[in-house]
């Protein structure tokens, strides 16, 4: 059973009061607040056991390479990879993407190979694989999806040709909130012999994700978003590409051995962790999806289609409030208008209820505009939303009705 009430309190944020009215948190998809586990997990670390990883015998860097590594293993598990070897760490998703693009991307796509995109990709797996089309000489094309956000079969399998080598594509817009068919996908994409990529930034906060069962090459994720802290990312790479692949930065733990002449690099994941890594911030992500499988993904996804079909419910009940992308297939990501109003607006008229939107092009401006507009407002939900919250976030927007 869900407890949300149980959950919500895990989250000390929402003891906070402003002006006698409660924090309203619909920008999750931003970034997570974070649950009480994890903040104290943290807060040990750098008060009981603080040292650095993979460097020393004695005692506190025994515990703490013990505790960073078992971050990897709980990572591993938690999205089913075979080996803890095939998950790096990075600093967010656009790191780990960027990794890919700088290292397989520049190794393996030559002039007129082609590198495959939906029209619904943030910036963060948009942009480096311009830049490695613009080194290359490979082509960037970009499949459409429909004007309500649905993926679209035919446009995909019409794109996927035998010159596509990469397929770099979302498991969930930030935008439009589409859960794209990401196993079908891949299938077909390896079909033509091209390798995947999944940005799972949004994704693997509301569904259970199975590297394994998707077989993906690649996958990205941040911790922030899953109710981990900032400054720590997840790359997941297959074991069989990784070790080909060159380092993406070098200095030290990434190398085999050195000399004035030549140096060896480490075996994965080492090869591309150079430096000394987010170790506290590390284990805070191996507490925070510990905290998640307690929970179970599947409950928390059934839960927040609870939350989506409430949300659409009170949206028809206003007259002029439009959700932008009504994908079959979505999650509890909403991009709105209201009578036109500019979203900055309604931002600041909804700040003074304590309700938290986000609003502008999300950081996937191509999509904004293929929608239609310039900037947008959205709400997202976390797993610690509430019916209450969309309540009050009608409640808040209907106040907006007194200035236009």
């Amino acid at each position: 059973m869900y407890n949300i009430d149980q959950i919500r309190a895990d989250f000390p944020i929402f003891k906070r009061i402003e002006n006698g009215k409660p924090i309203v948190y619909l920008d999750s998809a931003a970034s997570a607040q974070k649950p009480q586990c994890v903040l104290d997990k943290m807060t040990d670390v750098y008060q009981n056991s603080y040292a650095n990883v993979h460097r020393s015998e004695y005692l506190l860097a025994d515990e703490i390479t013990t505790l960073y590594e078992n971050a990897r293993e709980r990572i591993q598990n938690f999205i089913s990879a075979s080996s803890s070897h095939e998950i790096i760490f990075t600093r967010n998703a656009t790191e780990s993407i960027n990794l890919v693009a700088n290292t397989w991307g520049l190794e393996n796509l030559q002039k007129d190979d082609v590198i495959l995109v939906s029209e619904a990709e943030h910036h963060a797996n948009l942009t480096p694989w311009q830049i490695v089309a613009q080194k290359t000489g490979a082509k960037l094309k970009v499949f459409k999806i429909s004007d309500t956000g649905n993926f679209l079969q035919e446009e995909f399998e019409k794109s996927l040709k035998d010159n596509v080598k990469l397929v770099a594509v979302t498991a969930m817009s930030n935008v439009l909130g589409t859960i794209f068919p990401i196993r079908q996908i891949i299938q077909k994409a390896h079909q033509v012999g091209a390798k995947v990529l999944v940005d799972a930034c949004q994704g693997v906060v509301h569904q259970k994700t199975d590297v394994q069962d998707l077989d993906c090459d690649f996958l990205a994720f941040s911790g922030h978003k899953l109710y981990g802290p900032t400054g720590i990312g997840v790359l997941y790479i297959k074991s069989e590409i990784s070790k080909d692949m060159p380092p993406y930065q070098t200095g030290g733990d990434m190398v085999d051995t050195v000399t004035y002449e030549k140096t060896t690099y480490a075996l994965p994941p080492a090869r591309f962790e150079a430096g000394t890594p987010a170790i506290v911030e590390a284990i805070g992500l191996g507490e925070a999806v510990s905290y998640l499988s307690k929970i179970g993904m599947e409950n928390i996804s059934s839960y927040e289609k609870e939350l989506l079909t409430y949300f659409n419910q009170k949206a028809n009940e206003l007259p002029h409030f439009k959700i932008i992308g009504t994908a079959k297939n979505k999650g509890g990501v909403i991009s709105f208008d209201y009578k036109g109003i500019h979203p900055q607006d309604l931002s600041f008229i909804l700040s003074h209820e304590n309700v938290a939107i986000r609003v502008g092009h999300h950081c996937a401006e191509p999509l904004v505009h293929r929608m239609g507009y310039s900037s947008i407002a959205r709400a997202s939900f976390g797993m610690y939303t509430l019916k209450e919250d969309i309540d009050l976030f009608f409640k808040a927007l209907l106040k907006a009705d007194r200035f236009f």
